[in-house]
């Protein structure tokens, strides 16, 4: 500018006529300079005009992208409620433990609602102090060793992580979790710890929930507590009995368009004809059963080994747990529609009655009753004593409806005859039906209290790099007779036996995912293994031999593969004999122990082979650094083992029970020490 002025003042000043060449030349110049200052100024503007609508772009754009509500505090303010019942749930039961406690803060003039905790940001607990009488409850179920189930992970991991002030947060926790497993309720305590060290209130005890015994019970006897102590916190009152509120209202369509209703998918509609991945619990992938042949020789039982395609579906997969969507067995549901006098075939939607909330429905919507009770709602397992007390209104009977009330009930005689007479006798919805002749509920009404139908989880038994587009499944059917007679049969087992390959192939598709897992074999290859499966447990393994005997073949130098099975009779259900023989045959599978349970009259069991091979186990052990995995049945026989391997270390260790306990803990820690097991 300077310049600019001064270039401006020069060409303004009038010379003699003596000064005209001198003049002329300067003249030019004063244009060269000014042409160039205009041409920087002209630059320098648009330069500037540039800079400064950069940053307002992401401005513009950030208010006018739609954005996730993922302030739960917020939601909670605009739709008046003072209670967030948050759920950690893996198969469903905790979140249906928080719709129950949320539905029950009504009766003392409170306002709940259930949430996911991975649709909100969880920083915001530290806010909830702003609503008054605010309390934040959790249900949270443990999965797998220790672990928080898949929606609570964030949740998990931003507890590890935060510094946070939550001196203004009351809270309560109930846990679910199941006692033959070694991280008994981990997520339950941990989250009730952590709240506890970050400031916040705990209004009332941990509960602890035990899957293994009856948690229905665990639950019903904690809540029963927790209301008076939140009532007694905030000074409130019960407004009443509890009461039936419908939480979905059911619309009946006459005329819509059947391309737009559900007919199994558990996501996007039309999922299952038009595949995308990536495939998830959402989207689950459509796999072709290409082999489903019996394992077993004789016996009762019937044990199989199933093959599924997954070609094109880039799902990777070794030592994970297989999920896979079953079917209720289309004759259970023509009796409830028999019973029930409805038409199966009608098509309807229940639409939440809460328009804030999340979930629009109980199930995917529209659709009809029959894919309803095929597909998407659980009808073979007992019903929950909510669903019994919300369904007494409907029998005619006075007796049969106070019968319902009373199973219903927190009273110690309630509770005897609901665990006698439901739990124990396994009477499912179908059952119920039929011994209360006066109980005749609106099919829609049923359909909303009955609980998700969950996918099953199966130990994958194939490697990926050897068999990298097809999973292989090992499984029992479950068959049994109840105590009233009936026959009962296992829901995703009967459905995967009757999966035959075909030649049209519509009638053997699975509906499938891969859901990772810790089971995994060692990153080195020469590290030794001792894997310890009876019966259907050596699923997993027959993927690490599998995966061992490649590693081989690819010039690896591969460690000792020691293998423990065990099954009740040689003749009769010694599962994968052929393919194991073979391994050991071509040194793949370096030690091979089987424990024919029944075969003599004193019971033999893998713990008691590992007992006898004590020197090679402890050598391999303290030694070689094996790892050693386990498999299959958590009541009993992981806990028999994980005893035999204190036993052992005490005894070759020269160390204490306290020391051997020690040792095996600090293996699990370490990673050395792996279970996969099911009660």
């Amino acid at each position: 500018l300077t310049i600019m002025g001064d270039a401006g003042m020069e060409r303004n000043v009038s010379p003699p006529d003596s000064a005209a060449q001198p003049d002329s030349l300067l003249s030019m110049t004063d244009v060269f300079l000014v042409s160039l200052i205009v041409g920087l100024f002209t630059y320098w503007f648009f330069f500037r005009k540039k800079k400064e609508e950069v940053p307002d772009l992401p401005k513009m754009q950030s208010v006018a992208a739609p954005v996730r509500d993922s302030s739960f505090i917020e939601k909670m303010k605009k739709t008046g409620r003072n209670i967030v019942v948050f759920y950690g749930s893996q198969t469903g039961t905790a979140e249906e433990f928080a719709n129950r406690l949320s539905k029950d803060a009504h009766r003392y003039g409170l306002r709940g609602m259930a949430a996911d905790p991975e649709e909100y940001d969880l920083s915001d607990l530290s806010r909830l102090s702003e609503i008054d009488k605010s309390l934040a409850v959790f249900c949270m179920a443990t999965y797998g060793e220790g672990d928080p189930t898949d929606n609570a992970q964030d949740f998990y991991d931003w507890l590890q992580e935060a510094d946070a002030d939550l001196s203004g947060l009351r809270f309560a926790v109930f846990g679910l979790g199941n006692k033959t497993y070694e991280h008994f309720n981990a997520m339950g305590k941990y989250v009730d710890k952590r709240l506890e060290e970050l400031g916040a209130q705990r209004i009332f005890e941990l509960g602890l929930g035990d899957d293994d015994g009856n948690l229905e019970e665990d639950f019903i006897t904690w809540r029963e507590q927790f209301w008076p102590a939140v009532c007694e916190h905030f000074g409130v009152e019960a407004t009443g009995e509890e009461s039936s509120i419908r939480q979905y209202e059911l619309v009946v369509h006459t005329d819509v368009n059947m391309n737009k209703i559900y007919t199994g998918e558990m996501g996007r509609l039309k999922s299952y004809e038009n595949q995308k991945p990536p495939f998830d619990a959402k989207n689950p992938f459509l796999a072709q059963v290409t082999e489903n042949r019996k394992l077993n020789e004789g016996g009762e039982r019937h044990l199989m080994h199933l093959e599924l395609d997954i070609s094109n579906s880039k799902i990777r997969q070794s030592g994970d747990h297989v999920a896979v969507y079953p079917a209720n067995d289309s004759s259970l549901v023509n009796q409830i529609g028999e019973i029930l006098g409805t038409d199966l075939d009608t098509i309807m939607s229940l639409n939440n009655l809460d328009e804030e909330s999340n979930k629009k429905h109980p199930f995917p919507c529209p659709t009809s009753y029959r894919t309803a009770l095929t597909y998407y709602l659980d009808i073979t397992n007992p019903p929950r004593t909510n669903v019994l007390y919300e369904l007494a209104q409907y029998a005619t009977d006075a007796g049969e409806q106070e019968r319902l009330r009373k199973m219903a009930s927190s009273a110690a005689e309630g509770k005897a005859l609901y665990l006698s007479w439901v739990v124990e006798a396994r009477r499912n919805i179908l059952a119920i039906l039929q011994d209360m002749p006066s109980l005749r509920p609106p099919i829609d009404h049923l359909c909303e209290l009955l609980p998700r139908l969950q996918a099953r989880y199966y130990s994958i038994a194939s490697s990926s790099k050897v068999h990298p587009n097809a999973i292989h499944i090992c499984a029992v059917t479950v068959e049994y007779e109840t105590k009233t007679g009936r026959h009962n049969k296992g829901v995703a087992t009967s459905w995967l036996k009757n999966k035959v390959p075909n030649e049209n192939g519509s009638n053997s598709l699975v509906p499938m995912y891969v859901r990772k897992s810790q089971f995994r074999l060692p990153f080195k290859p020469s590290t030794p293994v001792v894997m310890i499966g009876p019966g259907t447990g050596i699923a997993p393994f027959m993927g690490f031999i599998q995966e061992r005997a490649w590693l081989k073949q690819q010039g690896k130098e591969v460690g000792e593969t020691v293998l423990y099975y065990g099954c009740r009779h040689e003749r009769e259900d010694y599962l994968y004999r052929g393919e194991l023989a073979r391994f050991q045959q071509e040194g793949v599978l370096t030690q091979l122990h089987v424990a024919f349970s029944r075969d003599q009259a004193e019971k033999v069991y893998v713990q008691h082979l590992l007992k006898k091979n004590k020197e090679n186990i402890w050598k391999l052990v303290h030694e070689g650094n094996a790892h050693i995995y386990v498999c299959g049945d958590a009541r009993n026989m992981a806990r028999d083992v994980q005893n035999t391997f204190y036993e052992i270390v005490a005894e070759l260790g020269n160390m204490s029970q306290p020391q051997a306990v020690d040792y095996v803990k600090k293996l699990m820690t370490k990673g050395r020490y792996s279970l996969d097991v099911w009660s």
